[in-house]
């Protein structure tokens, strides 16, 4: 796509409208941290987040590569689409008119807008048709079906939009092309009818089926799952992808879910259209269903922005093929798993296949099933149940087999606490109960994972004529950061100068104390007035409520006689500090661009490796310049604290 012109109005409303933590949360897991909210970064490998997003500022940062930015500029980077595609696609996302400074070219946008509009539209109508004939003679095994097989009720059937397509090959065919006039490339576009092997006609995708209306987020149909009622394959039938549905992107009833899921801080997942209806009929209803595939790393992202405790139970059949499924959903999820960005939790039911068979068949199920997603197993220990199914760990082979899936397990988890908690819980398995041999085998699992983990020798490629330099700890850019909170805490007169010069440069405090304590100076602005001992009075206050130990800020609160001196020359303290954090951030980005153009394969992206090829020497000019500017005199006022 090219757009080169878009009018600057269209432009000023997308950034009104657009929603940063909305649009990077479908890309990083983001939890609350204070105010704002981290993750790990997409730009770069890392373990222990340090990308965070501001929903004041509408700004994203990253205390690693030095990547940051505004929506806009997030989605450019992490989908390399030009300024003009990433503002048209939000424009799409939030409904802005789109205006172009070329009058056929705007018209060819809001053309493309506009079918999406008249797609949601045969949609709904499509919605209604089916909904229409459920209630006719002909839909009656349908209906009974829904009454008496999934004892569902007039309302439940209402809610959910429930339907019946119609036998025959055409009825839809007719009713939305013959009598309602709609274009045949809009009705196929929508997903409604299939051209068939012949190429002379078109057929109903759906006929004699019960039909599952699915929406999106506003609750607008965007396909159609279905149920056969007699011995047709496939069993169910999805809308095929269109450009409203994405199937590994959708997730059922999640509009009816979502203020649930977040007033419970928590979601369960099943695998089937009934057994999320039937769920949300009982009252269970922070419940959605992952359209009969395993759960993807897309969809889980979804779920994740309503829940603060990340907190998801995956409720998957529980024979053989949905245990498969469930398998292969911690695969596809695993690296957030792992990293402990999801608290995924497992609930297989021992006498019923799914949700559904489960709540027709007990007493006080409702209140039994609560209880029973309370109690499911982390994911690990379920993946650690499922390595014991049919082994007997008395015989070598068995127990062997085991012992190797157990170490590939425990490798996987990044977290030093929770890889120590599960290699005793495994060794307390392969013991056996005998308690004396335990540190035999807490030891062996451990010399096992570092072996595993061991690095091997990385070779140093020389071709490229670039060495990467290490960004090792900046002893002078955390004084200088502590300088500058000295000064705004002490000196009230340069505090708008520090705080608009912060803002210009896009710069945030690296140490981690010092970004706390610049967070909630942010926080009191209002309620600070000229003197220094006010502003400290305050921050106090907010440190102890954050329970952090007030020691750490001594030396930014309590002035030495060495620091009094040196608060005297601001000026040059501030500009000379700022140098500092600007040539952290810059450090940063240069190592971030080295490490891209070393991992882009030139015969895939010749482009987007020269990009960063010369992002790299960009950014070592800035640094030189930034060096050049500080004198040996200027580095002395940094003493240690």
């Amino acid at each position: 796509m090219n757009i080169p012109h878009l009018h600057p109005d269209t432009l000023e409303k997308v950034k009104q409208r657009v929603d940063i933590y909305d649009v990077i949360s479908d890309y990083v897991v983001l939890k609350k941290r204070g105010k704002d909210y981290v993750g790990l970064c997409p730009f770069h490998d890392e373990k222990s987040p340090s990308f965070s997003v501001s929903i004041h500022k509408q700004f994203y940062y990253c205390f690693g590569c030095g990547e940051g930015g505004n929506a806009i500029k997030f989605l450019m980077e992490v989908g390399k689409q030009s300024f003009s595609d990433v503002v048209f696609d939000l424009a799409k996302r939030y409904q802005v008119p789109i205006k172009t400074l070329e009058p056929e070219q705007g018209k060819e946008l809001q053309r493309q807008l506009s079918l999406r509009e008249q797609l949601y539209e045969i949609l709904a109508l499509t919605t209604s048709f089916y909904q229409h004939a459920l209630c006719q003679p002909q839909g009656e095994t349908a209906l009974n079906y829904l009454k008496h097989e999934r004892r569902l009720n007039k309302e439940t059937i209402q809610q959910f939009k429930l339907g019946y397509a119609p036998e025959g090959w055409t009825t839809l065919y007719c009713y939305l092309i013959e009598q309602k006039r709609y274009p045949i490339a809009l009705v196929e576009e929508a997903g409604l009818i299939s051209l068939n092997k012949s190429g002379s006609g078109y057929y109903d995708r759906f006929r004699n089926r019960l039909i599952i209306p699915i929406t999106d987020l506003q609750g607008r149909v965007i396909g159609f799952g279905s149920r056969t009622l007699g011995y047709e394959q496939p069993k169910y039938l999805n809308s095929p992808e269109t450009t409203l549905f994405k199937k590994s992107n959708t997730l059922f009833a999640l509009d009816k879910a979502k203020n649930t899921i977040r007033s419970l801080d928590k979601v369960v997942v099943v695998e089937g259209y009934f057994d999320a209806i039937t769920l949300h009929t009982v009252g269970i209803t922070n419940t959605v269903a992952s359209l009969g595939t395993a759960l993807s790393k897309v969809q889980l992202k979804q779920l994740l922005r309503y829940t603060d405790s990340k907190q998801v139970v995956l409720n998957f059949d529980s024979d053989p093929a949905g245990k498969k499924a469930t398998q292969r959903a911690i695969t596809d999820i695993e690296s957030l798993i792992y990293s402990g960005q999801v608290q995924l939790r497992i609930l297989n039911f021992r006498d019923a296949k799914d949700a559904d068979e489960f709540l027709k068949s007990n007493p006080n199920s409702v209140e039994t099933f609560y209880k029973l997603i309370d109690n499911a197993p982390l994911s690990v220990d379920w993946q650690l149940q499922q390595l014991l199914v049919n082994k007997n760990l008395k015989k070598v082979e068995h127990f062997e087999q085991v012992a190797q899936e157990m170490v590939k397990l425990l490798n996987r988890i990044e977290n030093s606490n929770k890889q120590t908690y599960y290699i005793r819980h495994c060794a307390e398995i392969l013991s056996q109960g005998d308690t004396l041999s335990l540190p035999l085998y807490i030891k062996n699992l451990q010399r096992q994972i570092k072996k595993s983990n061991f690095p091997s020798t990385i070779k140093n490629s020389s071709s490229s004529g670039i060495k990467k330099i290490p960004c090792t700890e900046d002893t002078s850019l955390q004084q200088a950061e502590a300088l500058l909170l000295r000064i705004y805490c002490h000196c009230p007169e340069y505090r708008q100068e520090i705080f608009n010069l912060l803002e210009e440069k896009d710069l945030i405090f690296s140490v981690s104390e010092y970004r706390f304590l610049w967070d909630k100076i942010l926080d009191i602005q209002g309620e600070i007035n000229d003197t220094s001992n006010s502003l400290i009075s305050l921050l106090q206050e907010k440190i102890l409520q954050f329970s952090h130990s007030m020691a750490q800020f001594n030396h930014i609160f309590y002035l030495s006689q060495n620091h009094q001196e040196n608060i005297h020359r601001s000026p040059l303290q501030i500009h000379c500090a700022l140098i500092f954090m600007e040539k952290a951030k810059l450090e940063k980005y240069r190592n971030y661009s080295y490490k891209r153009y070393k991992n882009i394969d030139s015969n895939v992206d010749l482009k987007a490796q020269q990009y960063y090829l010369n992002e790299y020497y960009i950014s070592l000019i800035k640094i030189k310049q930034l060096e050049s500017s500080l004198s040996f005199s200027n580095l002395e006022i940094y003493d240690r604290h």
